[in-house]
């Protein structure tokens, strides 16, 4: 079967760092915190204080007061991503076939917030008067869906949920569908709003999150003081293309997808496989996708979630693939600075991923203070650093066992 090449041209994300893409990687090369103090609630009552929040985002000036009210917070993130990412790429769509562009944005959580909104009236007006567009502006696919009716694509149109690993699967997915021959453009990603009192109360009575009130000390992967991770929200939306097409209209790309991985734990519903043989395979089978060793990664970004279990299993996984390379190989968290953005965070860090590739720079591990040996590696500690890397990977884990990993090439000619 005839491989074809696929590669990024469109890029676009609403994080806790920026209201695009290029600000949310400026804020990650800078080193630079989204997390703060929960706005979105009052969380006087409960044990979380802290959330990695998007800040200044005006969904009425930026779609409209009539479409803005018919999405939830989480559509409204991925619809503007996605935007983005067709005009970072300068693309039109009466250039191309609309049937052979797909749409693929995952969300963990869809409109938990409209959810929790819309019981309670129903509690107090009764359940036959809850609002008519409870459902279409709640459910997880419906991001996707319109993705797909703003952009006009009509090719495949789907929501991977996947918890924290959707995103990725997002971008794999489409990477495959292109690969393959049954798309020549996919708009992917993921998109995540669910900085909420259940949510957050949910998370903690699980114990996931942190009960840190510090922000220094709040997202700290692979140190040792780590107690859990930070909640945050946000979109990234790339737009994958055919290297043909993307040649035929001049466009920019930005770097190549070389390979995916994808596999299960099959263990327990949220711990991941202590010795990370899941999360090893799911790299292993990435590089295999791209006819790539070991010996050519110059960089990953981890999942890195600032829990225990995770970080000491994602360690684990990667010295299994890497052996003694991996006492040299840089990875970070970019997780540090975003907090957890759950479905989306596959997607964002997918992006980040890319544009390491492209400037040749390593984003940071901020407020990392105390060596694990349990998480015994490079995490670019603190700041950012000049590196010349030809391919990275991007890690993400997911509950139910998910792993995926995204294998990314620096964009080349030959």
């Amino acid at each position: 079967m005839l491989r074809r090449r696929v590669v990024v041209t469109g890029l676009g994300a609403v994080t806790p760092l920026g209201l695009t893409a290029a600000e949310s990687w400026q804020g990650a090369r800078d080193g630079r915190c989204g997390i703060g103090p929960i706005t979105r609630f009052d969380p006087a009552d409960q044990k979380v204080k802290l959330a990695a929040e998007v800040k200044g985002f005006e969904p009425e000036q930026l779609l409209g007061r009539q479409q803005a009210k018919h999405m939830g917070r989480f559509t409204q993130f991925a619809v503007v991503a996605a935007r983005q990412a067709l005009e970072s790429a300068a693309f039109d769509l009466a250039g191309t076939d609309p049937e052979r562009c797909g749409v693929i944005v995952s969300s963990g959580i869809g409109g938990l917030a409209i959810t929790e909104t819309e019981h309670d009236r129903g509690l107090q007006r009764g359940f036959d008067r809850v609002s008519p567009f409870y459902i279409p502006t709640a459910i997880s696919n419906m991001a996707a869906g319109q993705v797909a009716i703003d952009s006009g694509f009509r090719g495949m149109c789907t929501c991977p949920v996947t918890a924290c690993a959707g995103g990725a699967n997002a971008v794999g997915d489409a990477f495959r569908q292109i690969r393959d021959g049954y798309a020549d453009a996919v708009l992917c990603g993921g998109t995540e709003a669910s900085v909420t009192p259940l949510a957050v109360g949910g998370f903690t009575a699980m114990k996931a999150l942190t009960q840190a009130d510090d922000v220094r000390r709040a997202s700290i992967p692979f140190d040792k003081e780590r107690s859990g991770f930070v909640l945050g929200e946000g979109a990234g939306v790339l737009l994958l293309e055919e290297l043909e097409h993307a040649r035929r209209r001049g466009a920019v790309i930005h770097a190549e997808v070389a390979g995916y991985g994808a596999t299960c734990d099959a263990y327990h519903m949220t711990a991941p496989l202590p010795d990370g043989s899941g999360a090893a395979r799911a790299m292993a089978l990435a590089l295999a996708d791209g006819g790539v060793s070991p010996e050519q990664v110059g960089y990953i970004n981890a999942h890195g979630t600032s829990t225990h279990l995770n970080d000491a299993s994602e360690t684990a996984a990667i010295r299994a693939v890497f052996g003694p390379l991996a006492d040299r190989l840089p990875v970070s968290s970019t997780k540090s600075m975003t907090g957890h953005l759950l479905g989306a965070a596959g997607a964002v860090e997918a992006i980040f991923t890319a544009l390491a590739l492209e400037e040749g720079f390593l984003p940071p591990t901020i407020h990392y203070q105390v060596p694990d040996k349990e998480c015994a590696l490079d995490v670019v500690p603190n700041r950012g650093r000049a590196a010349d890397i030809r391919y990275a990977l991007s890690n993400s884990l997911g509950f139910g066992g998910h792993n995926v990993c995204l294998l990314l090439k620096r964009w080349e000619e030959t």
